[in-house]
């Protein structure tokens, strides 16, 4: 009996230790792992997603906070600290959505500035009316894309180093391909200039703009603007969506251009990649590379170089402040078509043209010349004819004409002979004085 009591009492004992053993094992497994100093967790939370390290205090390392419901743990930057996200002054909190643009290539909020500019500080306004340089396409690509996208703080946010150059403030003029630029966005932006311009803080003024009508507009300020202050276009050549887009540095380089002395009653510029042009002399020049901005046989005014800007030549046409066009009380400007000549080019149109327009500019073969049945349509119209050439570089003059009722633009393009005859047309300059003028400017 006592035999069996014992090996009775054993075998409970045994039971006994089994469940307790199973019991804590139980609430060792269910317990989360204890991560080492300095050291990861293991494990796999419900979910599926990753636990990433959380590091010790002053460890610096970058913490993650999963994102609702995601099931993945998104990391948060810590504060600057001289890595590549210092470039981004980005503070430290939960990265922005990606919009996939590699100038505006998040989705950031209007710039908030910490404190009013101090007296000493420069500072510098930012017209945006679109184009390329605000453009957003498929990532990576140069072609495709939606110009006229991001808004003036989208490029000014993804240009940090604008701060060390002067206070910056952004007005959305518009927001569309250069091709849809008018003489109503014209006026309206010679008119902000105008106003501005008069605010003894106002330093300089940089407008971003489409490369292809960049230099129309850029003549036109010439034209009409009524300040020495440094008035400064640039644009792009790529979207900010591609690849190694030039917008940002075209943008620093402008703004630098108009925060600095040099420029201070040059007429208006145009900055775009390292080099400085007259308003006048700048074209386009090409369909795609980055340095398809130029300006022909009379080349470039100067250069910048980081931040700094270096200045050669300047402009002996007259210009801004020593102009005869007041634009103040103008709405909309004289329609003045171009007509280009080609073999076989429809004398008719000359005709056709002559009935609406008040002037016409005509893009003639080499020094501005055309065939004997244009000569005989232009001979009987009544109003101004300038001639200027398809060729894209050279001079006409007065004695290349084969009309007498003609006048040679000078060196002028097309495009821009037939801005100067809207604005002569619009400040009823009298037409016995139309040469003289595309002498003079």
């Amino acid at each position: 009996m006592k035999k069996n009591g014992f090996m009775i009492k054993a075998a409970l004992g045994m039971a006994l230790t089994a469940g307790l053993m199973l019991y804590c094992g139980t609430r060792t497994a269910s317990a989360a792992p204890t991560a080492p100093a300095g050291g990861s967790a293991g494990g796999t939370p419900q979910g599926g997603g990753r636990v990433e390290s959380t590091p010790e205090k002053g460890s610096g390392r970058a913490e993650s906070t999963p994102e609702k419901g995601s099931g993945k743990a998104e990391a948060t930057p810590e504060k600057s600290n001289g890595g590549p996200f210092d470039a981004k002054e980005a503070a430290a909190s939960t990265p922005e959505k990606s919009s996939g643009s590699s100038f505006g290539a998040k989705e950031t909020a209007a710039p908030t500035p910490t404190k009013a500019p101090s007296q000493a500080q420069k500072k510098v306004v930012i017209l945006a009316t679109g184009g390329t340089i605000a453009g957003v396409g498929e990532q990576g690509k140069t072609t495709g894309y939606r110009p006229g996208t991001l808004s003036a703080d989208d490029l000014i946010a993804a240009v940090p180093e604008l701060k060390d150059v002067a206070y910056i403030e952004a007005l959305q003029i518009c927001n569309v391909n250069s091709d849809d630029i008018t003489d109503k966005i014209w006026l309206e932006i010679a008119s902000k200039i105008n106003e501005l311009a008069e605010d003894p803080t106002v330093t300089g003024f940089v407008i971003t703009h489409g490369t292809d009508t960049l230099e129309e507009t850029a003549y036109f300020l010439n034209l009409t603007v009524k300040t020495d202050k440094p008035v400064v276009l640039t644009g792009s050549m790529r979207p900010s969506s591609s690849i190694s887009a030039d917008g940002p540095m075209n943008l620093y380089e402008a703004a630098a251009t108009a925060a600095s002395e040099e420029a201070r009653g040059q007429g208006v510029l145009v900055v775009f990649s390292d080099r400085i042009y007259s308003a006048r002399s700048v074209i386009k020049t090409n369909t795609y590379h980055t340095a398809a901005i130029g300006a022909g046989e009379t080349g470039a005014l100067g250069m910048v170089r980081d931040g700094k800007v270096y200045l050669y030549e300047t402009s002996a046409k007259r210009h801004t402040k020593d102009t005869i066009f007041d634009v103040s009380g103008i709405k909309e400007l004289p329609r003045v078509p171009i007509l280009y000549f080609s073999v076989d080019a429809d004398p008719d149109l000359l005709s056709y043209a002559g009935e609406s327009a008040e002037g016409i500019v005509i893009a003639g073969a080499g020094a501005g010349e055309f065939s004997e049945t244009w000569k005989k349509e232009i001979e009987k119209l009544s109003i101004p004819v300038v001639i200027s050439s398809r060729t894209g570089d050279g001079i006409i003059l007065p004695d290349n004409l084969l009309c007498e009722n003609t006048i040679a633009a000078d060196n002028l393009s097309p495009q821009k002979a037939a801005i100067l005859l809207r604005l002569s047309l619009a400040c009823r300059v009298d037409t016995g004085r139309l040469q003289e003028i595309f002498s003079e400017y």
